[in-house]
């Protein structure tokens, strides 16, 4: 249980909050910038990594300047084998060449493909986009609209507020405060985090912030936990920290860890 922990840091995009209409939304928007004759091969290939049927998923990277995709150990972030666009996989010589350290994600030239956010952005970036950022900006802008609805989960809201009585809670999101504060009043959920880091920068930051997190509330690590929807933004670095994670996949995950649980929507952390 969650009020075991004297420390519970949230991630909010996609753990707070669920559903995929808006990435859907936000390709659309990316594709208003493709050229006229690979837009149908864009939505293509973003149905099939929807499907699943694409060698680009969620968990890999994906270098922007060499155009492959990265299958990395998410503990350590380092390459285990690169893939081009169509699947085939690259030497391992080669990816060893390229890629003889731990990987530093910095959103412009690699990418963690942590979450469905990033899906649409790097089937853009393949087909030439250049600058993604006003599409998402345009999607953050349209989920505050009555066009979208933002489904409170159920059990959530009461579920943090009498988790707040018992503990501390943090909320740490690369979303920045004006969006933050947007989705929580969306979500009913204004006034329940003591602390909230925007724009947090995750994964290249996660692991000095959970630090500094850790000294500012004055606990030990194994008495903090991190719960998000992200493994590589929000679990591993928790992890190699000493501290517990709670990672939110639907699908099947395969991974031992004695500090790892796994569970299917936020909301069983209260059940």
């Amino acid at each position: 249980m969650l009020s075991n922990y004297k420390l519970v840091i949230f991630d909010l995009d996609g753990t707070l909050y669920e559903g995929t209409d808006h990435f859907d939304y936000y390709a659309e928007k990316l594709k208003e910038n493709v050229k006229t004759e690979y837009k149908a091969a864009f939505t293509n290939e973003y149905v099939e990594m929807k499907n699943g049927n694409h060698i680009v998923s969620i968990g890999k990277a994906y270098d922007v300047k060499r155009d492959l995709v990265l299958t990395i150990d998410p503990m350590t972030l380092m390459v285990t084998t690169a893939h081009k666009w169509d699947g085939t996989e690259v030497s391992p010589e080669e990816t060893t060449k390229w890629y003889p350290a731990t990987l530093e994600f910095n959103f412009k030239d690699m990418i963690a493909i942590g979450d469905g956010w990033w899906l649409p952005f790097v089937t853009a970036k393949h087909f030439g986009v250049e600058d993604c950022y006003p599409s998402y900006l345009a999607t953050k802008e349209y989920m505050v609209t009555d066009q979208f609805t933002l489904d409170q989960l159920p059990g959530l809201k009461e579920g943090l507020k009498e988790l707040k009585e018992q503990t501390q809670m943090v909320l740490v999101t690369n979303s920045d405060s004006e969006d933050v504060g947007r989705l929580l009043q969306e979500l009913d959920l204004q006034g329940v985090f003591e602390h909230i880091v925007t724009s947090a920068q995750k994964p290249s930051r996660t692991t000095m912030i959970f630090e500094e997190l850790l000294k500012q509330y004055n606990i030990k690590a194994e008495d903090a936990v991190s719960v998000g929807d992200n493994f590589i933004n929000e679990i591993a670095p928790a992890l190699l920290l000493g501290m517990k994670g709670y990672y939110i996949n639907p699908h099947d995950f395969k991974m031992n860890h004695g500090l790892l649980t796994v569970i299917p929507s936020v909301t069983k952390c209260f059940s």
